[in-house]
């Protein structure tokens, strides 16, 4: 299965996924206009990702425009949000001249090589969700991206690499039973938010990434020396990240800065 083909089917699951949070609140329901789905949540006027539009092909959206801002005007949202389907650069385009924009934009960034190379406007190959391509190859897409975006940017791998554009740290930790274990990288990812959602602000956003991916790779390689199977594995793993202990860390933390380029 081809990445088209993959993004075409996460893009039709966001249908259902409306559907439910349509039928969860007071006065939210789900206006269906030519070609375009608009899920309307009064109850939250001010949180886009619940008040959100999908639609068919660019130009059923683009004349849709005018009555979804009306639509949404009446149900007293003021934030909704346009899931635009991968490759419709015409859509970024209609948006903009409509006078939408980014209403948010992420602290941190975390994703393998060719996911963090693809997003700096580079060409990478995946398999799914795997990387084709080393951390190291995509450590200048990092830079860039973290540059133009102004978010910590991680890319983890076999060695992780941290940037803010300005300051980069490489962490070599972690073990190969990381990847064989499903819900690892999500659980990586959901530490990183913890971390970051406990600093004190945008200022130690990198240095909260830097704590949150050591912490969670020097558990995992310690949980690989007690145990050397996936099942095993998962069960240790999570015992480490519970019982890893600040000597224990600073023994096994294997870091070191890189210079800016």
């Amino acid at each position: 299965m081809d990445d088209d083909v993959l993004r075409k089917l996460a893009y039709e699951t966001l249908y259902p996924f409306y559907e439910v949070i349509a039928g969860g609140a007071p006065d939210s329901r789900i206006e269906r206009l030519d070609g375009v789905f608009a899920c309307v949540v009064p109850a939250v006027p001010e949180r886009s990702f619940m008040n959100a539009v999908l639609y068919e092909d660019p130009a059923a959206l683009d004349a849709a425009l005018p009555r979804l801002a009306d639509l949404y005007g009446d149900a007293g949202v003021a934030a909704w949000t346009v899931w635009v389907r991968g490759g419709d650069t015409a859509v970024q385009g209609s948006l903009a001249a409509a006078g939408n924009v980014l209403d948010a934009k992420p602290a941190v960034i975390r994703g393998n090589a060719s996911e963090i190379i693809s997003l700096s406007g580079g060409t990478a190959s995946a398999r799914g969700v795997d990387s084709t391509a080393a951390t190291d190859a995509a450590l200048d897409a990092a830079q860039i991206l973290a540059l133009r975006t102004r978010a910590t940017v991680a890319v983890t791998g076999a060695t992780d690499y941290i940037t803010d554009g300005r300051r980069t740290i490489a962490l070599s930790n972690g073990s190969p039973l990381m990847t064989r274990v499903t819900g690892v990288g999500c659980a990586l990812s959901a530490s990183v938010a913890a971390f970051v959602g406990a600093a004190g602000g945008p200022a130690e956003h990198w240095l909260a990434t830097v704590a949150a991916i050591a912490y969670s790779t020097v558990a995992g390689e310690l949980a690989a020396r007690d145990a050397a199977l996936p099942g095993s594995f998962a069960v240790a793993y999570l015992d480490r990240l519970a019982s890893l202990d600040a000597a224990t860390f600073a023994a096994t933390l294997v870091a070191r800065d890189i210079a800016a380029a």
